[in-house]
Parts: C-alpha cells; sequence; structure tokens
C-alpha cells in the first residue's frame, strides 16, 4: 500500500508540475507574439501613413487627421500622369535589369576564384577586399565623378551600370564565397577526374547549386538599383534619362510639396519591390542562412 500511495503521490506531482510548466510556457509564448505584434505595427505604420495620406483631399493635407473622410482614388491617376511613369519605369527596369546581370555574374565569378581556386596572395586580397566594405559612398563619389567626366559618361546609364559588371560589390563576392564554400569539394574533383574545364565546372555544377544565394544578391541588387536617388541625381541631366526616384522630385514644387499625390506615386513604386521579396523570400532567407554555415 505504502508504494502504491508513493506512486499516486509521484503522478499527481508530475501531473501538477506539467500543468505549471505548460501554463508558463503559454504565458511566455504570449508575451513574445504580443511584442512581435507591436513591432510589426510600429514598422508597418510608416507604410500606413503613406497609404493614408495618398488616399486625402488636398484640403484634408493640411488638417490633423489620420483617415481620411473620404477615399480619392484619382490621386493615383493623377500621380501617374502628373510625370512620364512609363518612360521612368522603362529607364529604372533597364538599369535595374543590367545591374542584376552584371553583378550576379560577376560577383559569382570572383567569389569562386576566391572559394576554390588556389593562387598567390588570395587571402591577402580578400581581406583587403573586405577592407573596401569599410569606406563610405562618399568617399568614392568624387574620384568616380572625375573618372566618368573623363570617359565622357556623363548624362548616360554607364556610370551606374558599370560597377557591376567589376565585382558587383565586396558584400556579394563575401556572400556568395561563403556560399561556395559549404559545397562539397568531391563534386569539382569528380568533374576535373572527368575532364571538365575550371569554367565548366563553375557554370555547370557550381552556379545551379548556389540558387539560394544568387536569389539573394539578385533581391538586394535589384532593391538598391530601383530605390537609388544619390547616383542618377549626380550622372543624369536629361530628363528624358530619369529614373523613377528622380521622377519623384516632379510634386515638390515653389508652392510646396503636394503630399497626397507623392505617397500615391511612392506607393506604386514600392510594389515591384515587395512584389520581387514576397516571391523569393524563401530563396532569401536560405540564401542568408547557409551563407553563415562554413567559414
Amino acid at each position: 500500500m505504502s508504494s502504491q500511495g508513493a506512486r499516486i503521490e509521484q503522478a499527481g506531482y508530475q501531473k501538477r508540475y506539467l500543468h505549471k510548466r505548460g501554463r508558463g510556457k503559454v504565458i511566455k509564448n504570449s508575451i513574445v507574439l504580443f511584442l512581435l505584434i507591436s513591432l510589426s505595427i510600429l514598422f508597418m505604420f510608416p507604410f500606413i501613413w503613406m497609404l493614408m495620406t495618398s488616399l486625402k483631399s488636398n484640403k484634408e493635407m493640411i488638417l490633423p487627421i489620420f483617415f481620411p473622410t473620404e477615399i480619392h482614388l484619382e490621386n493615383y491617376v493623377k500621380a501617374m500622369t502628373s510625370m512620364p511613369f512609363g518612360r521612368y519605369t522603362i529607364n529604372t527596369l533597364i538599369i535595374t535589369s543590367l545591374n542584376m546581370l552584371g553583378t550576379v555574374l560577376s560577383s559569382s565569378l570572383v567569389a569562386y576564384s576566391f572559394a576554390r581556386l588556389r593562387w598567390k596572395g588570395r587571402d591577402i586580397w580578400f581581406v583587403v577586399m573586405l577592407a573596401t566594405m569599410m569606406l563610405p559612398g562618399q568617399v568614392t563619389q568624387i574620384p568616380l565623378f572625375v573618372l566618368y567626366k573623363k570617359l565622357n559618361w556623363l548624362n548616360t546609364y554607364l556610370p551606374l551600370i558599370a560597377g557591376s559588371f567589376f565585382g558587383g560589390g565586396a558584400f556579394n563576392i563575401f556572400l556568395l564565397r561563403q556560399f561556395f564554400k559549404t559545397l562539397p569539394t568531391e563534386l569539382a574533383e569528380a568533374a576535373r577526374i572527368d575532364g571538365c574545364s575550371e569554367i565548366r565546372i563553375f557554370s555547370n555544377i557550381m552556379m545551379p547549386l548556389c540558387k539560394p544565394a544568387i536569389a539573394t544578391i539578385a533581391i538586394f541588387t535589384f532593391m538598391g538599383s530601383w530605390n537609388d536617388f544619390f547616383g542618377p541625381l549626380i550622372y543624369l541631366t536629361d530628363p528624358k534619362l530619369y529614373t523613377i526616384a528622380l521622377g519623384l522630385r516632379a510634386f515638390k514644387g515653389y508652392s510646396g510639396v503636394q503630399w497626397n499625390l507623392l505617397m500615391a506615386a511612392s506607393i506604386v513604386t514600392a510594389l515591384p519591390t515587395l512584389v520581387i521579396f514576397f516571391s523569393f523570400q524563401n530563396y532569401f532567407v536560405k540564401g542568408i542562412t547557409l551563407t553563415g554555415i562554413k567559414g
């Protein structure tokens, strides 16, 4: 009887312990969920403000109200017709597409060399390349402007595109190099035994395995190039060559800023980046995760 009573008492203790532990876990998860929802609302507030502002009338812009009394969808039509939006979109797509192509090709070649090929001074040059990430873009802007001016590249798309075909950026090279180092070396060794050249190993074996990292770089490049304002502002003077980011200046005049039209155009401009990100977010997360597995 004593042993049976002890087992009953132990079972009751375990039941109370599990109940208490489960209740604590529920409370903990509820707190975490509350914090995540609060942060999400905080981060989404600027976009909500943009949307509400884009639906207001000109009179409501000067009133201290958050939600519009009437929805004015015609603001989007006015925003698209107030500037040559189609031309600016095509110009931006040309620059963005070429930057994505150049960045993926050049950065993957350089990263493969740093990760898989053995040559004298490889590690030193890799450190030097990483050190360039510490330089702010403003430091190199004046030398680049002088160089492009001597090459007669001003008021063309070449200054906005050329850099992507010569390395593609230290961060992209680092990201791809880390991904290349996670791939099994046996694949390349087996291909060399079969007589494959290094360029064929790179293009037919390594590149198809790097789709997550390539997608990550492509997304970064697309978002950076699509939203770039400083570069086109410096190098482009012909309005026919303007990008969407420069075109948004049309809503700022001597009489003030047309905030409702500006926010409407900004929302339309941001839609492609949102579509690209959410369409390839699985590749994006996978690429970021896998590049940190092996140093």
